[in-house]
């Protein structure tokens, strides 16, 4: 067995757990979240909104698969660092054409195994999120924790444009083309534009920088506002842009950090969750249907609505806002968290979760449906001339 380099991992409060070094040498600081899937590391790792983070995988086996050129979610592994228990020997699967360590060694992105990581992820549970430094350089804890307290933190964190395409780029529906979107590319992950090729959509993605007059030259019959990383709280214009496309009347679906942005638009509140849902066995009862949904979730945020936050059940009751009234539609069953919104004079909804989720449950998969349902039933009301606009609690359509 070959001696591996000794690691340390060390947390903002002091708590350290000894490893070894497991893919790049070297030091790296982020902010420490677990991932309780038991599949789709690979997934994980080449997620956007995972930028300047440090996954803890519960699964203790990891790596069993290998790596391959086709489920990466994005061009590049984004997590800040990664901490698994027990890396595969070897990666065995048909599809494999590498190593999971061999791919985060050469994308230089350091980890640590070895490491007890259920007691590490009860102790995220128990304190809530928290900056963290690896160190396979250093094995002094106190030198590594004065470093882990000068890292940023993740509250108040703008990091959408570092995650964003720089350059527009279109994914081309399948099959016959029925409509258009523009995506605000805030950290998209591709299997997104994917699920709408195969309803017919043509996906135009575009910088976070963009504006809602940019967005709309595309041509685009309604506009995807994406998951990504960050403070929601940090992400004005692209409120501002949700804004706009909500007084023209066009029809919005934002997922995740879009979802946020969304909430924001509409006149919402965001918060900072104790240690976030990252995992892909989430219950989420959807309000619409009434059915449980096992779902997908990456967020360390969520919408603050009257009457949410601290484990109480959201009321299910129209709220009034600068856009027309707004329903919650979807809760987490878990923790009564805000997962989806509905407006009720508007074509706008979100969700929290991922229904593009790769590897994950295909239950919420129907909501890219619902987002072609909306887009064509309000096809015939889109005139570049409409110029209505929305007054509080009321619609103008």
């Amino acid at each position: 067995m070959v001696k591996r380099r000794p690691a340390i991992l060390v947390l903002e409060d002091g708590r350290t757990f000894p490893g070894e070094a497991y893919g790049s040498v070297g030091e790296t600081f982020g902010e420490a979240v677990f991932n309780t899937g038991m599949t789709g590391y690979q997934e994980t790792l080449t997620d956007p909104s995972y930028h300047r983070q440090v996954v803890v995988q519960t699964a203790p086996h990891i790596g069993n698969t290998g790596v391959n050129g086709e489920d990466d979610e994005s061009g590049r592994i984004w997590v800040a660092g990664y901490v698994v228990r027990d890396p595969a020997r070897i990666g065995s699967n048909w599809r494999a054409t590498g190593g999971l360590e061999d791919r985060l060694a050469t994308e230089g992105v350091v980890g640590i195994s070895g490491v007890d990581t259920r007691a590490l992820t009860r102790h995220l549970r128990e304190r809530g999120a928290m900056r963290v430094g690896i160190s396979s350089i250093d094995n002094d804890p106190q030198s590594l924790l004065t470093r882990v307290r000068q890292a940023p933190q993740m509250v108040g964190a703008d990091l959408s444009a570092e995650v964003s395409t720089a350059e527009p780029y279109v994914v081309e529906a399948l099959g016959e083309h029925r409509f258009t979107v523009a995506a605000l590319d805030l950290g998209i992950k591709r299997n997104v534009p994917r699920r709408l090729a195969t309803r017919g959509v043509t996906t135009h993605v575009l910088p976070a920088s963009s504006s809602i007059d940019q967005m709309l030259a595309t041509g685009a019959d309604a506009i995807f506002l994406s998951p990504g990383p960050g403070d929601p709280a940090t992400a004005d214009a692209p409120v501002e842009l949700a804004r706009e496309a909500l007084r023209r009347e066009v029809p919005l679906f934002g997922i995740c950090f879009g979802s946020q942005i969304l909430g924001r638009a509409l006149g919402f509140g965001t918060y900072k969750l104790g240690y976030g849902h990252r995992g892909i066995n989430q219950p989420v009862l959807d309000r619409v249907t009434g059915k449980v949904e096992v779902t997908s979730h990456n967020h360390g945020f969520a919408v603050q609505v009257p009457g949410s936050g601290n484990g109480a059940v959201v009321p299910d009751q129209v709220i009034d806002t600068d856009f027309g009234g707004v329903r919650v539609s979807h809760v987490c069953l878990n923790d009564n968290v805000v997962e989806g919104l509905r407006a009720v004079d508007l074509p706008a909804f979100t969700v929290q979760y991922h229904p593009e989720a790769a590897a994950g449950p295909h239950d919420a998969d129907y909501l890219f449906d619902r987002f072609a349902e909306l887009i064509e039933g309000r096809a015939l009301d889109r005139r570049p001339s409409e110029g209505r606009t929305h007054s509080k609690g009321r619609s103008n359509a």
